[in-house]
């Protein structure tokens, strides 16, 4: 092959590397911890942050959503954070984790995306929320800038489906399918 095909080729397949995850099916995924900010939580109407690590994504099915700290990352998979809300699983067996990297936010938007952090925590206090300043996650399990990222991880923690970036409607429908199963068993 000539240095131009080789070099064209390489220069086609570049974004497909760059995109990819490290997620393996019915793995866990890789293990992070996040000290700066972390875990949002709420208790006698006050807001404080705890550490959180993923070692703490096992025990209910859960969606992992990770979004970069802007409305377009937020918007990206929104119709599947609807399907889920319409969807009504049990508290008690289905937690929705959203790690929120505030480090690939607008300069400047961080107060703003905090803040809508709190207002939902106050609408959903079942969910999870963690604040990621230094952008942990995303390094770590080699996630798109700017992005939105859907995982679905069984009781025990294993990756059961992932997806960087939005997610069409069937595949919406394939989460919800999923998640279904997860909580029969």
């Amino acid at each position: 092959m000539s240095l131009r095909k080789t070099l064209a080729l390489a220069l086609l397949l570049l974004p497909l590397a760059a995109s990819a995850h490290n997620f393996e099916k019915n793995q866990r995924v890789s293990p992070i911890g996040i000290t700066d900010k972390g875990e949002l939580m709420l208790d006698n109407d006050k807001f404080s942050y705890k550490n959180w690590n993923s070692a703490q994504l096992v025990g209910k099915v859960r969606v992992v959503q990770h979004i970069a700290g802007r409305t377009s990352a937020k918007e990206k998979n929104a119709g599947l954070i609807e399907a889920i809300k319409a969807a009504k699983f049990p508290h008690d067996r289905y937690q929705t984790t959203t790690i929120v990297n505030t480090d690939d936010a607008i300069v400047g938007t961080g107060m703003f995306v905090r803040s809508s952090l709190e207002s939902n925590k106050t609408q959903y206090p079942w969910s999870q929320f963690i604040v990621d300043s230094n952008g942990v996650a995303q390094k770590s399990w080699q996630l798109e800038t700017g992005s939105s990222a859907i995982v679905v991880l069984d009781k025990e923690g294993r990756v059961q489906f992932a997806k960087d970036g939005s997610l069409t409607q069937e595949e919406v429908q394939q989460v919800i399918s999923l998640l279904r199963g997860l909580l029969s068993k």
